[in-house]
């Protein structure tokens, strides 16, 4: 499109195609998404997972997209119980997009385990944070969007699986979220590439996602899901096991100990909870903290470090989670360190 720039010039620029997607469960209608549509069907399966209103991806029968009318239609096998109560009370949150989340997701935040043993090295975040720096992204040609990412810190390195960008970051780890509980049944170990960031939504005006077990499908569509490709090291992409189960030798709640998650945005108390129901104990983010955030974040476990650019960062809860390399500060000019 055409914009006037600051001497008055006529200038092409790129800009998000945002589109919203309204969500039906079993033909009811449950919630409007704005999104840039590239991944609709991981990002209504995850966002169903984070809300808490699906327990098992087998419960999901298939979801449907349909970009004509803008519509996400989600069939069940056995219906979602008391989804009447489930989302009565809704949590408006902060952050471009509005995000909101049902009022019972911040009560079971107590029940959330997270791995004990888990740990990230200086090096490891900086890493990961000059991996982000690389990235060829939309907000570098458009803006407008956030990014999330998760990492895998399993080899020593931190190594990126999976980067999503949408007008909210809020989406980003939804979609993330619905990724991982693809590839947990399936494949022990993954990267996995998913199309364009930002790009318009998919040239088949409808598409379909068909879950585990479903009549005439052992798995998920895999036109649906990221190309995935296995590396030298075995990466473990689980969630947690939902409230209730038990965890024992092998359980999602320790095979996610070299997890990593990383956000463009602040450390929300939405983000801060997704983050930990995915059961990943280390959270980065190149911007801060909220009050609740930090409340959530140090009564869960979870280390999080946020205002993480450059060589910079504060770690703000569980720092005995942080290795800190104190030799990697003096090889850098104390410029360096505040630039």
């Amino acid at each position: 499109m055409d914009a006037v720039n600051e001497f008055g010039e006529l200038q092409k620029v790129s800009i998000p195609a945002e589109r919203a997607l309204t969500v039906y469960v079993d033909k009811r209608e449950l919630v409007t998404l704005m999104t840039l549509g590239a991944n609709p069907e991981l990002l209504v399966l995850g966002y169903l997972r984070n809300q808490r209103l699906v327990r098992s991806v087998a419960d999901i029968e298939s979801i449907t997209v349909d970009w004509d009318v803008g519509a996400a239609a989600v069939k069940t096998r056995h219906g979602i119980e008391d989804i009447e109560e489930k989302t009565a009370r809704r949590v408006v949150t902060t952050g471009c997009g509005q995000g909101s989340v049902f009022g019972g997701l911040m009560d079971e935040v107590d029940q959330i385990e997270l791995p004990e043993d888990a740990v990230i090295t200086q090096s490891q975040l900086y890493g990961l944070v000059n991996t982000i720096r690389l990235k060829e992204t939309t907000y570098k040609s458009a803006g407008s969007v956030h990014a999330c990412a998760l990492f895998s810190t399993v080899s020593g390195e931190s190594d990126m699986l999976l980067f999503v960008e949408d007008v909210g970051r809020h989406n980003a780890i939804d979609t993330i979220a619905g990724w991982m509980w693809c590839m947990a049944p399936t494949l022990p170990a993954s990267r996995g590439s998913l199309p364009p960031e930002g790009a318009a939504a998919p040239a088949a005006r409808q598409s379909r996602f068909c879950g585990p077990g479903s009549p005439g499908e052992d798995a998920p569509a895999p036109a649906l899901l990221p190309e995935a490709s296995l590396g030298d090291v075995a990466v473990p992409v689980l969630l947690a096991l939902p409230l209730g189960e038990g965890r024992g030798e092998g359980s999602p709640a320790s095979d996610t100990q070299h997890l990593v998650f990383y956000t463009t945005g602040r450390l929300t108390s939405e983000m801060v909870i997704k983050s930990a129901q995915m059961g990943v104990p280390v959270v980065v983010s190149r911007s801060g903290i909220t009050q609740m955030g930090h409340q959530v974040a140090q009564s869960v476990g979870l280390c999080a470090i946020g205002r993480a650019t450059n060589k910079r960062f504060l770690c703000y809860t569980h720092a005995g989670r942080l290795r800190l390399e104190p030799g990697l500060l003096a090889a850098h000019p104390a410029s360096a360190v505040q630039g």
